[in-house]
């Protein structure tokens, strides 16, 4: 029986969404199987091509005797690749996106860059024969390359950069004494290292004194409680298990969740496989590489989105050839191309940046459980605050929950304030900061302790409004409001449309017009007019534009640069300060209203988060919760760092309503620079959807604008579809996609899938 292959070749050209038929010859017919890499003949000439195999039939889409056959199955570590397009085929079906669109997402090591090369200019002769050699030169008077030959009988081999700078060495001499037989250059491909691995190079060779041998360890392993070491034994002891094991490590902040990674991992290193931690900030960058890199020196790497493309395919290829055994990363670095992957941990889960915007719309926690179900590997997330799905699944078994009740150095969790700034605008207090959180500072100040106060905002100003009609000054091309900066400049943070500030009401004409002041910038400059002398440093988007803008303002807070650190979301997340032992967070109940039915389980998790940065060190913490809603499950919960209260109490909320993971959803955006177009595709979409909702007894909400209903003059409706069942969810989504290739009216309308 005759058996043949649907096959992609190209992912470079995303236009090239389409795929080849060969024969499968007789060698491979018990083998192949979707997701494998192979070598097939392409194009004129028939030149040897990498394809990646979709689909296996008996059927074949013309004569057999027309078709070609397949010449190879690629091995060895092509094996990591074999897998990462099976993921990525996985990814295409269940979140919906074109072939190619899933394959350049899981295999971003095949979108080559330029290579960087070092040239080398080696020595051929013996030292007699140089010696010998050198005299012939300098009888000659042939100065330059008598000093070329006297460098290379010091040192046999020198960089190319020394010799045609330093030496001053001209090609055609090199040239001339290549002819001869005297020397030759080598060329060697150079991996472009990030920014923050040369730093810690550096600062490790300064302390030793000397270059340190490859994979060099600076620490041993640590001394772990007996909470974490029941983990370590636990994972370590059903490693060999076969099927997909995944674990919960569910523990409070401090609790020393990270010890726990790095005792996992040198397991894992200790067994001959490699290691993916995921991180959700380029922020959190900084701490976490520093101790991995001390644990495991030049064996680890980092990827982030300030990274160029070359600097972010040296990553990969370091990888793929066995170069490095550890990636820490974003979302991305969960394709790294490890051809013997034994664990992924995926740190602060709960993060919404775990989430993919852009088309295939994927999970990064539910890609991770699929691609270690395909390498045979361990999936471990890690949060103070779980997402719902995650806790949840742990309680239907599907993955084993680990608790950490305390902190790892003994330490007990901050003590939580709550203040109603209803009572503060009463009593004539109309600063941003409570009187209990400015006496708090003041204190820590006369202390010599450190404080953060968090705002989840940026800029100067949230927005401009007219106090006489109300009117508020929004972006013409996106359904924002533009945000007021220090340089009297108004900017929208969605397309950087910028304008300048307005005097007048363009509405009404009042001059009764300015902004709502509750920005990190502004904050800054009450702290520095309310505290005379207090160093403050600020982080947030504007101030950590360089790529390396986080690491430096880290940096400078941990080593006790500033007294106080004001920013957004990004200082509550992961970072550990010693000497902090106040935070006061700003607009606590800002979240809540968010059009989100995650709003509560967001806001829960941003206050626990940030109360967590308190106190982890020696003295007591504080921490300060500034709320106009002081009475709302998720302030309260958050304040008695109660996650079970607020579990329960949530997901009462989701079960009612179907709201995910009680039940399932799946999103469909739509978007179009034509709002009439984009009403009627969405129309006949939802008539569409509808009636597959029927048969499936599913719900649908919608069509209905986004919560940003334009951006950049594009417009955009979204469509949700509700069932317990995901597989009920793959099959409309499927269906649908099929209904949308068919009728040419939705070519003008951008439209893709996003699982909830």
């Amino acid at each position: 029986m005759e058996l043949f292959a649907d096959i992609i070749i190209d992912i470079s050209h995303s236009r090239l969404d389409q795929t080849f038929q060969y024969r499968v010859p007789p060698k491979l017919r018990e083998t192949l199987e979707p997701g494998n890499v192979v070598e097939v003949p392409f194009g004129r000439g028939d030149r040897p091509r990498k394809g990646y195999v979709l689909r296996i039939t008996e059927h074949s889409a013309c004569p057999p005797e027309k078709l070609k056959d397949i010449r190879r199955l690629e091995t060895g570590l092509v094996g990591a690749e074999s897998k990462l397009t099976a993921l990525a085929l996985w990814m295409r079906d269940y979140y919906g996106s074109t072939t190619v669109q899933a394959l350049r997402t899981a295999l971003p090591f095949r979108q080559k860059a330029p290579q960087k090369q070092k040239k080398r200019v080696v020595l051929c002769l013996s030292r007699e024969e140089g010696q010998a050699r050198l005299a012939q030169f300098r009888a000659k008077n042939q100065t330059a390359r008598a000093r070329l030959l006297e460098a290379l009988l010091d040192e046999p081999s020198l960089p190319q950069e020394i010799v045609s700078g330093s030496l001053k060495i001209t090609a055609p001499v090199l040239r001339a004494l290549e002819e001869q037989g005297i020397v030759r250059q080598e060329t060697e491909q150079v991996y472009r290292t990030p920014a923050l691995l040369r730093q810690l190079e550096t600062e490790r060779e300064d302390r030793a004194g000397r270059r340190p041998e490859a994979g060099h360890q600076e620490s041993g392993g640590l001394r772990l409680n007996a909470e974490q070491q029941y983990i370590v034994d636990t994972v370590a002891a059903e490693w060999q298990r076969p099927g997909a094991r995944c674990y919960l490590i569910h523990g409070v902040t401090g609790s020393g969740k990270t010890a726990v990674y790095l005792e996992l991992i040198a397991a894992a290193l200790a067994r001959g496989q490699q290691a993916i931690l995921l991180i959700p900030e380029i922020s959190l960058t900084y701490q976490n590489v520093i101790r991995f890199y001390r644990r495991f020196g030049d064996r680890i790497s980092i990827l982030h989105s300030r990274l160029s493309q070359a600097e972010r395919y040296d990553q990969f290829e370091r990888a793929r050839t066995g170069d490095i055994d550890v990636m820490i990363g974003p979302r991305s670095a969960l394709f790294t191309p490890f051809p013997n992957l034994g664990i992924i941990i995926i740190d602060e889960e709960h993060e919404t940046s775990y989430r993919s915007e852009t088309v295939p719309c994927y999970d990064a926690r539910e890609t991770a459980r699929k691609r270690a179900e395909l390498e045979g590997a361990a999936l471990v997330l890690g949060s103070a605050t779980p997402s719902l799905e995650a806790y949840y699944e742990a309680e239907q078994g599907k993955s084993r929950l680990f608790e950490i009740r305390r902190r790892a150095t003994g330490g007990v969790l901050p003590s939580v304030t709550t203040v109603d700034m209803r009572g503060e605008l009463a009593a004539g207090n109309r600063s941003i900061l409570s009187r209990s959180l400015h006496e708090k500072i003041a204190q820590r100040l006369e202390r010599g302790q450190q404080t953060m106060l968090f705002l989840n905002r940026r800029g100067y100003a949230g927005f401009v409004s007219c106090r006489s009609c109300g009117h508020v000054i929004k972006c013409p091309h996106c359904d924002v409001s533009l945000s007021l900066h220090r340089d009297a400049r108004l900017v929208c943070h969605y397309c950087g449309y910028e304008e300048p500030a307005a005097r007048k009401c363009p509405s009404c004409g009042s001059p009764y017009i300015g902004g709502f002041k509750a920005g990190t910038q502004q904050i800054e400059e009450l702290a520095a007019a309310a505290f005379p002398g207090v160093r403050v440093l600020r982080m947030d988007a504007d101030t950590t534009r360089g790529q390396d803008g986080h690491a430096e303002i880290l940096r400078a807070f941990g080593a006790g640069e500033a007294d106080l650190l004001v920013g957004t979301q990004m200082i509550v997340k992961g970072h550990d300060f010693p000497r902090v032992t106040l935070v006061g967070i700003l607009a606590a109940d800002l979240s809540l209203n968010l059009s989100d039915y995650r709003a509560a389980e967001r806001t829960f998790q941003l206050l626990t988060q940030a109360a967590g940065r308190a106190g982890r060190g020696d003295a007591a913490g504080e921490v300060v919760i500034q709320t106009y809603d002081p009475d709302h499950y998720a302030i309260r919960c958050a304040a008695r760092q109660d996650y079970a209260s607020f579990y329960r109490q949530e997901m009462e909320y989701r079960r009612l309503s179907g709201y995910p993971p009680a039940g399932g959803m799946l999103a469909l955006h739509c978007s179009c620079e034509d709002r009439e177009k984009l009403a009627v595709a969405a129309h006949y979409l939802a008539a569409f959807v509808r009636r597959l909702a029927q048969r499936y007894e599913a719900a649908v909400i919608g069509p209905a604008d986004e919560a940003v209903a334009r951006i950049s003059d594009v417009y955009r409706m979204a469509l949700y579809v509700k069932h317990p069942q995901p597989r009920a969810l793959t099959a409309v989504k499927n269906m649908t996609e099929q209904y949308i290739e068919m009728n040419s009216g939705f070519r003008e309308i951008r439209i893709h899938f996003e699982r909830k």
